[in-house]
């Protein structure tokens, strides 16, 4: 029991320790697009127009929106002379060629590191070997980079079980790429097969998993094993934050919620934790992250821990047509 101001007694609340994963929340490729979207509405005015949510967060979507970015799925909704923007997750290569055809001033906010990935295509298509994408199919990063080649030049792989399934034309003149926001531990599992049915496969220089992907992932694994449960900030239709869940689970968590909010945590799953984890995905802003704490401080009594992996001190710099 404990004094409340009024001078009457009311039940305590329970003990909670909170430990929360670092780093966490937006990467600077998300950071990026989102800059690049509110430059274009200082320079050029509203309306903006974004193809596709600009990252997979409907709150940054919404806040957008609220600064006068339009937000459209197909480019004949963008009137000609319009400034549209492409997302961080990047497009076909026929989706410029279409806006160009439009008379669009179109403004490419791909995150650096997938435009990586399309470089790496492109390299090994000149070199004539086929290419195996591992990825999600239908995320719009994996439909960006198959984009990129001819319809034949890149195989997608989801599963080990598909590489193990996979027959090339030319068992020597294979190479692979990857969807930067992969679980890494899947991704290594499915490489292993692949070099082991094919020895000469080329493979990129470092690995295509994002560096934010990676340090999520690795911050997540050391407060897993610890937690009751693991609470991660994020979108449905992110997969950085869907594989987080997954990530909580290997590593020894007890359970995992993906909610977008405080609003979406499911507290009876919470009733017998002493411990739970927290992290959030590479596109969730860090008021989100606020906001789940002071829904559980108004809960319980609330000791938190920050797991700090590694320290983040990536910058990448916008478009000169939207810096000036």
């Amino acid at each position: 029991m404990e004094s409340r101001e009024d001078g009457k007694w009311e039940p305590s609340k329970p003990f909670l320790q909170l430990l929360i994963a670092s780093p966490r929340g937006f990467c600077a490729g998300v950071e990026r697009a989102i800059r690049i979207v509110e430059l274009a509405l200082a320079k050029f005015g509203a309306p903006v127009y974004v193809r596709h949510e600009i990252v997979h967060n409907r709150f940054v979507v919404d806040r957008l929106k609220s600064l006068g970015a339009v937000f459209i799925d197909d480019l004949a909704q963008a009137p000609a002379g319009a400034h549209v923007i492409f997302s961080a997750h990047g497009v076909a290569k026929s989706v410029a060629e279409d806006a160009t055809t439009r008379a669009l001033a179109w403004i490419d906010a791909t995150c650096p590191l997938v435009s990586k990935v399309h470089g790496e295509a492109e390299h090994h298509h000149r070199a004539g070997r086929q290419i195996v994408l591992i990825g999600h199919r239908g995320h719009p990063e994996v439909e960006g980079t198959l984009g990129q080649l001819p319809p034949d030049a890149i195989t997608l792989i989801e599963t080990a079980e598909d590489a193990a399934r996979f027959t090339p034309r030319d068992p020597e003149r294979i190479a692979f790429i990857s969807q930067t926001t992969l679980s890494v531990d899947d991704t290594a599992e499915i490489v292993a097969v692949l070099r082991r049915r094919f020895p000469q496969i080329r493979g990129p220089r470092r690995d295509d998993i994002c560096y934010a992907t990676t340090n999520r992932q690795e911050a997540l694994k050391r407060i897993a094993g610890q937690s009751d449960a693991v609470l991660v900030l994020g979108a449905p239709n992110s997969s950085n934050s869907v594989r987080l869940v997954e990530v909580a689970l290997r590593a020894g968590a007890r359970g995992a919620q993906l909610i977008q909010s405080a609003a979406d945590i499911a507290w009876a799953k919470l009733r017998d934790a002493r411990v739970i984890g927290l992290t959030a995905g590479a596109s969730a802003p860090d008021y989100l992250i606020d906001g789940v704490i002071a829904a559980l401080r108004s809960r319980y009594d609330v000791d938190i821990r920050e797991a700090q992996n590694v320290r983040e001190a990536v910058i990448f710099n916008v478009p000169r047509s939207v810096a000036s």
